[in-house]
């Protein structure tokens, strides 16, 4: 078993996980801690599963008829989220999610960071703004909206676009944010904002980011996992997965051998 590197309890625990798509199995045996408030990367090539083990982490493969655990467990904050009596709607208040490509909703600015609040309940106008405009500061986009809350979100640029979903994820205080290819449609610029906003996220919220981009793993990961036809072959501190990983696979792709 991959083990978390410090003594913390980790935020995820992965125990033996097999996971299937139908008859298919895409995830071997994975076994794997993800330490509290600390950036995880997930890297590998196209198709080795890393994307369908960040959707397990709130279920979201329940969507998928055919998807299913077919071993193992996975227990974020010590809480098995395999078990039938689970609350689907608070385990992904616990584990919020930003996706590859943008995707706020049809809604104005504020109505944007407010959703989540106003699903579980928040009514209080004064809290609502106060957590709107706390989030908003958080991502760096206060002073670039403040004075049109009540416009469209799809009038910001894709990049700000993208920080607004951060900001909508982390509105009902999270623990654990996942975020799949979250630059992989952003410019440089947009991509080095999200970076350095990933750097003051991990001080309250344990990350986990799916990225093909090997410096953006580099950059702002505290550990990289690497994964490959389904198994993870190596987990380890991000610095020694560059440049002295144990495995030979892993040597190979991080040096560009593959990939």
């Amino acid at each position: 078993m991959v083990t978390n590197p410090s003594n913390r309890v980790p935020a995820i625990a992965i125990e033996n996980l097999r996971f299937n798509y139908g008859d298919k199995e895409v995830l071997h045996d994975v076994s794997l801690d993800i330490p509290d408030r600390q950036i995880t990367a997930f890297i590998g090539p196209s198709g080795c599963g890393k994307s369908t083990l960040l959707r397990c982490f709130n279920r979201i493969n329940d969507r998928i008829p055919s998807a299913r655990i077919t071993g193992g467990a996975i227990r974020v904050g010590g809480i098995d989220i395999s078990r039938p009596d689970l609350d689907l709607q608070m385990l992904r208040r616990r584990v919020g999610m930003v996706f590859q490509k943008w995707n706020p909703f049809p809604k104005s600015i504020y109505d944007n960071v407010a959703y989540g609040l106003r699903i579980h309940g928040e009514k209080d106008s004064k809290v609502l703004d106060e957590r709107v405009e706390h989030c908003l500061r958080v991502v760096a986009l206060w002073d670039d909206v403040k004075d049109r809350l009540k416009s469209s979100a799809f009038g910001l640029s894709g990049g700000q676009q993208q920080r607004l979903c951060i900001a909508r994820t982390i509105a009902t205080r999270p623990d654990v944010i996942l975020m799949d290819e979250p630059c992989s449609a952003l410019d440089p610029l947009s991509t080095l904002k999200v970076e350095e906003l990933l750097l003051e996220l991990k001080k309250d919220y344990t990350i986990v980011i799916v990225t093909h981009n090997l410096a953006q793993a580099s950059r702002c990961s505290d550990q990289t996992a690497f994964f490959y036809l389904g198994e993870l072959i190596e987990c380890g501190p991000t610095g020694q997965i560059f440049t002295r990983p144990s495995e030979s696979r892993t040597e190979a792709y991080v040096s560009g051998s593959f990939g």
